[in-house]
């Protein structure tokens, strides 16, 4: 059965049951994927890291020239009846610039962007305490990664195909070092230090990334932001897939091989810890 079937969700000012909600064919996200989008997770009702979520939307919305400018209270009006206090849950937050008169590349003058949000339970994903399966593969997206833009064909097929051979996720990589995941950040133990690829146009800068990477040099983690080589990756004592809906899932296979000891790592057990508690501080 369908998550949203009976839910209530917004557009563009209106909150109205998510088989009523309709955007016009011209609209520039249906013709060009022509939108950007946030996943901001929600426990008890409060929504996690808010302001680093919006920061990131503006600055994605920036980078492809939208003009929208709520303030946080004006989001926070705007979500927060979506939500329910009793679950954890997650808010899918999608903009796009609107409807043109016609099919045409260049921007429409004085566009109005259609503003949708929906919200959904968070379902408990078993290969927290498992591991999963992951598989590299060539890294085939464009080079504006850092925008959280809804144009996800490359992703869509790069992690399809990674599904197909039994895998939880493709691990990218382009010119010899890694990037990320096709829907996750990356993370991995070498030599006993925490290493993620340094935050570039080529990854996506993900609210989770950095709640690792400030609880790891709060309690003394040896970290570090740097190129990773596929190579290295291969021979890393562990690695960690990190998302807002995920959190952090432990990888114990990496192209048919084992990672570690095929487990999740002693380092993954301390930091996944440490994240659900700041989770219940916060």
């Amino acid at each position: 059965m369908n998550d949203f079937v009976d839910s209530k969700v917004y557009l563009n000012g209106e909150y109205l049951p998510l088989s009523e909600a309709k955007v016009s064919v011209l609209d520039r996200g249906f013709l060009f994927g022509d939108g950007v989008y946030e996943v901001i997770p929600s426990y008890s009702g409060d929504l996690f890291r808010m302001q680093d979520h919006l920061d990131r939307l503006q600055a994605s919305m920036s980078r492809v020239r939208f003009e929208l400018n709520y303030s946080f209270e004006q989001w926070m009006e705007i979500l927060t009846p979506l939500l329910d206090s009793s679950k954890e849950q997650y808010i899918y937050l999608q903009i796009t610039r609107g409807v043109a008169p016609k099919r045409d590349h260049a921007f429409p003058k004085n566009p109005v962007p259609t503003v949708f949000a929906m919200c959904s339970d968070i379902k408990p994903f078993a290969g927290v305490e498992t591991g999963v399966k992951a598989m590299t593969m060539e890294d085939s997206r464009w080079e504006m990664c850092d925008v959280k833009a809804t144009t996800l064909l490359a992703n869509v097929l790069l992690r399809q195909k990674a599904i197909e051979q039994d895998c939880a996720e493709a691990i990218l990589h382009r010119n010899g070092y890694v990037t990320e995941g096709a829907a996750s950040n990356l993370f991995a133990v070498i030599d006993g230090i925490l290493i993620t690829p340094e935050k570039t146009a080529e990854i996506l800068p993900g609210i989770t990334r950095q709640v690792i990477l400030e609880l790891a040099k709060a309690n003394n983690f040896e970290m570090s932001e740097e190129i990773i080589s596929l190579e290295a990756l291969q021979m890393a004592s562990e690695i960690w897939i990190t998302s807002s809906t995920r959190e952090i899932v432990p990888v114990i296979e990496l192209d048919s091989v084992k990672v570690g000891k095929g487990v999740p790592g002693p380092m993954f057990n301390k930091m996944n810890q440490l994240f659900q508690d700041y989770k219940k501080s916060v």
